[in-house]
Parts: C-alpha cells; sequence; structure tokens
C-alpha cells in the first residue's frame, strides 16, 4: 500500500506560518509599544528637568532683581548721605568765613559811618548805612577795594538823611564777597 498523506499540511502550515506571523505582529507592537513609552517617558523626563532649570533660572533672576533694586537703594542712600556730608562740610568750612567778613566789614568802617542794613545775596552783600559826609562813603568804598575779602564796591544810591538824623547821608551800596584762600586755588 502506498503512503497518501490524507491530511491537508499545506493548511496546517499556512495556519503555523500565520499564527508566526500574528505572533511577530504582537510582539513587533509590543516592541513597538514599548520603545514608544520608553521615548515618550524619556522626553517627559526631559521636559520636566528643564522646566525645573527654568525654574531655578526664573528663581534666581528674580533673586537678583530684588539685589539690584537693594544695591539701587544702597547707592541712593549712599548719594544722599554724601550729598549731606558735602553740605555739612561746606558748612563746616564755611564757619570761620562768615566770622571773618563780619570782621572786615568792621575794619573796613571808617569813623563817622555805620551799616543800618545788611543782606548777603550768594556772593553779593548790599548795605545801606548813614554816613557824615560822602568823603566817608568814599574812604569806605576804598577800603573795600584794598580789602582782601570784598570785591567790585558798588555805590546806587546816596541822599539825604530823614529828620532824625540831620547832616547825615543814607547811601545804598553793594559789594562782592570773596574768600581769599578759595580764589587762589581756583587761579592754580
Amino acid at each position: 500500500m502506498a503512503n497518501i498523506n490524507l491530511r491537508p499540511w499545506r493548511e496546517e502550515l499556512r495556519a503555523e506560518k500565520q499564527q508566526q506571523f500574528i505572533v511577530m505582529l504582537v510582539g513587533a507592537a509590543i516592541v513597538a509599544a514599548g520603545l514608544a513609552f520608553l521615548w515618550k517617558s524619556d522626553m517627559d523626563n526631559r521636559i520636566a528637568y528643564q522646566q525645573s532649570r527654568n525654574a531655578y533660572v526664573q528663581t534666581a533672576m528674580k533673586e537678583l532683581d530684588s539685589q539690584i533694586k537693594e544695591i539701587e537703594n544702597l547707592r541712593r542712600q549712599r548719594d544722599e548721605l554724601l550729598a549731606r556730608m558735602r553740605v555739612i562740610q561746606d558748612l563746616q568750612g564755611k564757619r570761620p568765613v562768615i566770622v571773618r567778613v563780619f570782621d572786615e566789614l568792621v575794619q573796613t568802617l571808617p569813623d563817622g559811618l555805620f551799616y543800618s542794613d545788611l543782606k548777603k545775596v550768594n556772593e553779593r552783600i548790599d548795605i545801606i548805612g548813614m554816613a557824615e559826609s560822602n568823603s566817608r562813603i568814599s574812604a569806605l568804598m576804598r577800603r573795600f577795594e584794598n580789602s582782601e575779602w570784598f570785591d567790585d564796591p558798588n555805590l546806587s544810591n546816596v541822599a539825604a538823611a530823614d529828620n532824625r538824623r540831620a547832616g547825615y547821608s543814607q547811601f545804598n551800596l553793594s559789594v562782592t564777597q570773596r574768600t581769599p584762600g578759595v580764589e587762589e586755588e581756583t587761579k592754580q
């Protein structure tokens, strides 16, 4: 008897190959899904890491901004303090000057003349006074010209005094104050 194989081997082979294909397809899908999951989680981790770095940079920038504002406030306060110190130093430096100016006003004052009003505007001193004669006013102006502390005497008005001061002349004079030590320094 002849060996006849009646089994449908081709269908079995086809079914087996189809089953292998499905297993390989499912395996490839599982591997692809695993790789996609790994890729997505790696991207999520990278994004989270970058966001944490950005958040760190932003907080550092806020801290630096607050430090910059504090530095600006400190600089402003320093400038204000320096300005105050300069004002105080100027006042301290000018304290003896006003005493010297008053002393020089007294020293330049000739006999028979007195001041009734003194005003200082910046470096100009306006003087209103009474004199027994016009020659005394001229002597005062010459003394101002020879003084180290005064310059440019300018007589603006001479008039007879009122009835209370008969025989006196009232005069208006302006003179420029200078400080001898300061002007010598600026000329050099």
